[in-house]
């Protein structure tokens, strides 16, 4: 299905954001579409400073837990922290970690496995835990839903701390169930605190705000030590990680976290962080926001879903420089297993979509099931399988009669409310409005998909799932220089709540013969023209294109502008992400 073009309106204010500040009127007119209006909040995102950042006695039940575990360190009792296998919860748990040896404590750390115990706190691992002497469990990145486990803490003379970041779990009125227990969230306001400015607040940048009040009442004074001070920039680096891999928007104190962490990861003293850059081949290089999303964070991610996510926070933890060259190697072997089973599953849904309609107009969501899929990559899957086509969607992996689900939705569709409605046909279920977990018996999947795609039918309209491409501006081929692009690099990192520009072209004439290029021939290089100047674009994946070009000559392109530099030459072309070829 063609993508609808949707080319956002001039903004008043653009001439005059760009005079006052020295930019281009486009990039000015993509700080507009992201919501950024005026010159000032305009500087402060361009130039986002570490005096942004919200201090932790802002953030609802910081202060209280920083309290509590200077005093469980001062006992010296035993503390575990318990995170999440993803990037956040990865990062997050290494940042609290690093903290709370520096501060001398007697602190372990514990991961589930996310096949075998799936997600959350649960009773089985809170009570091994307390078996073997913790008497105070950190969480991070999880147990906002954890109100059994939490319980039994406390039934067994143990505490439990929370900090998290994800939805509460509610009852059948749609009022949130809180665990018994000192709770550090973003979104949740208790004791009459006032709401914190960021509710978007990752899991990694729960645990920094932590970490910096730990060591504030180590210090008894707003400024924290030298040592924890030290190590808090390297925690910044990991919280950015964090930060843009949980897909955050990246705006406020999020992008002020992500822009300065990125910028000092390259430095960073860690032997983990170090092995995980070489890794990825970015050794001297400034990274950007798809350098985590698309190099550094699968990798950590990888490992969650192929095997345990423990060996990834050793890396970044306790591991020598040799030591986390290993596991580093090891990550990157897991994700090139990823990336083939991704493959193969990808190609086994689309076909299952086909072949059981679910690619209907009228079915506004998708929902597949099957023995043998990988629980750990079908919330991959989902994403792509929701993104080829604009609807919610469940991958769920059966096995022994039970199936694990992950869901990635589409706009005006919240999943975490939709699997709320849908609990009659659910074990468990958690998450965000945009991706989201669920278990549930192998014989209640069919009585759930048509649930589900109800509810889909009744909140989603036609235009909602039709796919469509969100273009900040349309220029010309005449405004594509270098100072263009460069200005525009000022607006990284980029990712959710802060998309890569993407820009639409006039009418342009197609020059020459377009040529497939790539190993496998599947990719689209043009020439393209106004009749006064030209612009080579590359297109990936649009080869089947090329007749169409050479028969039509005349095209409209969704591009992004970049830079090739060839024997010290800069030229700016397009990476084109869409055609408009008239009929």
């Amino acid at each position: 299905m063609p993508r609808e073009w949707v080319i956002a309106r001039p903004a008043a204010d653009r001439e005059a954001v760009a005079r006052r500040l020295g930019i281009s009127p486009i990039v000015a007119q993509v700080l507009a579409n992201r919501g950024v209006s005026g010159v000032e909040a305009a500087r402060q995102f361009i130039r986002p400073q570490m005096s942004d950042i919200v201090p932790p006695e802002a953030l609802p039940g910081c202060t209280a837990a920083a309290r509590r575990i200077t005093e469980a360190i001062a006992d010296a009792q035993p503390i575990v922290i318990y995170g999440d296998y993803d990037v956040d919860g990865i990062t997050g748990v290494s940042i609290l970690w690093h903290c709370l040896r520096i501060a001398g404590a007697n602190v372990s750390y514990y991961v589930p496995h996310r096949l075998e115990e799936g997600y959350g706190i649960s009773d089985q691992a809170v009570a091994s835990l307390i078996d073997d002497g913790a008497k105070l469990i950190v969480s991070v990145d999880c147990g906002i839903t954890a109100v059994e486990p939490a319980a039994l803490a406390r039934r067994r003379s143990a505490e439990l701390i929370i900090t998290d970041h994800h939805q509460p779990r509610t009852d059948a009125s749609g009022e949130p169930e809180l665990p018994d227990a000192l709770i550090v969230h973003p979104g949740i306001e208790r004791d009459g605190q006032p709401a914190y400015p960021n509710p978007h607040l990752c899991g990694a940048g729960v645990a920094l705000k932590l970490a910096w009040a730990v060591g504030q009442h180590l210090s008894g004074a707003a400024k924290v030590g030298p040592e924890i001070r030290e190590f808090l920039v390297d925690a910044m680096g990991l919280a950015a990680l964090g930060t843009v891999a949980d897909v955050v928007p990246l705006v406020g104190e999020n992008r002020v976290i992500a822009h300065q962490g990125l910028l000092g990861l390259p430095r960073s003293k860690l032997p983990g962080v170090q092995a995980l850059i070489h890794k990825a081949d970015l050794h001297g290089k400034r990274l950007e926001g798809f350098d985590v999303g698309f190099k550094l964070g699968p990798r950590l991610n990888a490992i969650g879903r192929m095997g345990h996510a423990r060996i990834a926070v050793d890396m970044l933890t306790r591991a020598s420089a040799d030591e986390a060259a290993q596991i580093a190697n090891v990550l990157d072997e897991q994700n090139k297993a990823r990336q083939t089973l991704e493959r193969r599953i990808v190609r086994e849904a689309k076909q299952m979509v086909a072949s059981q309609g679910q690619d209907r107009d009228e079915v506004r969501a998708i929902v597949l099931a099957s023995e043998g899929w990988h629980a750990g990559v079908i919330g991959i899957v989902a994403g792509r399988i929701a993104e080829s086509f604009g609807k919610p969607t469940v991958m769920i992996a059966l096995e022994n009669g039970v199936g694990q689900g992950s869901a990635r939705s589409v706009r005006h569709f919240p999943l975490n409310e939709a699997f709320a409605q849908c609990r009659e046909h659910l074990l468990t279920f958690g998450g965000h409005a945009m991706a989201a977990g669920l278990r549930i018996e192998a014989q209640k999947v069919d009585a759930f998909r048509a649930d589900f795609q109800r509810r889909a039918g009744q909140l989603l309209h036609h235009r909602d799932v039709q796919p469509r491409l969100d273009l900040d501006d349309e220029i010309d081929v005449a405004a594509l220089d270098v100072r263009l692009v460069e200005d525009l690099a000022k607006l990284e990192p980029f990712g959710e709540g802060n998309r890569r520009p993407i820009f639409a072209s006039p009418p342009l004439e197609v020059m020459g013969q377009p040529r497939t290029v790539g190993a496998s021939g599947a990719h689209l290089q043009v020439t393209l023209s106004d009749g006064r100047r030209q612009c080579k674009g590359i297109a990936f994946g649009q080869a089947a294109l090329s007749g169409a070009l050479h028969d039509h000559r005349r095209c409209r392109v969704a591009f992004r502008p970049i830079i090739n530099e060839w024997n010290g030459r800069k030229t700016v072309e397009m990476q084109i992400e869409d055609f408009r070829i008239p009929p």
